[in-house]
């Protein structure tokens, strides 16, 4: 077990057992929600599922790090080695503090986004006038995303808490069929979306059938 407190280590030569367990992290919601939907998978390194929970960040909120925590408490695992994010800036900008969460579950983060930023200063400034120099820290904390690419010829950049970038790419490397989606997070994207789907769905029929 490697559970190392920061990234200036070099660990780019340890590697990754076949059966390492990730828990990889996506969501789904509407901005005129109260809440997200967000799944947990964890999976293997021969991308195997080996079980899922879900929480509900709100939207907005600022509460995303302590769901995340609470969803890796009730799953009661000891042999997750890493949580892999879609993201850091969720639920409309509910922002995930990977240290924290690196650090109160002693679990190492990896966390990918997809695209350029000019970064999110004025949307919280904007948006969030109360609050937003709070949020924005959280993020700085993460320091500067890396734009890398997989071995399947792709780009994602990257920010990490608990393991060096090389490391992590290593992993990303080894859960990442094509493209560039890491099949943790493909999963979590597709329970995610589908549980938002049904129980809105489902909670709105009741508020109907209420009514009537």
């Amino acid at each position: 077990m490697h559970r190392l407190g920061t990234t200036s280590l070099d660990d780019s030569l340890i590697g990754w057992k076949k059966g390492v367990r990730v828990l990889g992290v996506a969501e789904s919601f509407e901005k005129d929600e109260s809440r997200s939907f967000m799944a947990g998978v964890v999976m293997r390194g021969d991308l195997r599922i080996d079980g899922f929970g879900v929480c509900t960040p709100e939207i907005g909120g600022s509460d995303s790090t302590n769901e995340l925590i609470s969803l890796f408490n009730r799953l009661k695992r000891k042999d997750i080695r890493a949580w892999l994010l879609g993201g850091s800036v969720i639920s409309w900008f509910n922002i995930i503090d990977i240290s924290k969460l690196h650090e109160t579950t002693e679990t190492p983060v990896i966390c990918i986004s997809y695209h350029p930023s000019d970064g999110i200063e004025k949307y919280l400034r904007e948006y969030f006038p109360l609050d937003w120099e709070v949020r924005l820290d959280i993020l700085e904390r993460a320091g500067d995303r890396e734009l890398i690419e997989l071995g399947t010829g792709h780009e994602l950049y990257l920010s990490t808490a608990g393991v060096g970038k090389k490391r992590a790419r290593k992993l990303l490397d080894k859960i990442t069929i094509d493209g560039r989606v890491p099949e943790p997070i493909r999963v979590a994207r597709a329970i995610a979306a589908g549980l938002h789907r049904d129980l809105v769905v489902a909670s709105s029929n009741e508020v109907t059938s209420r009514s009537e």
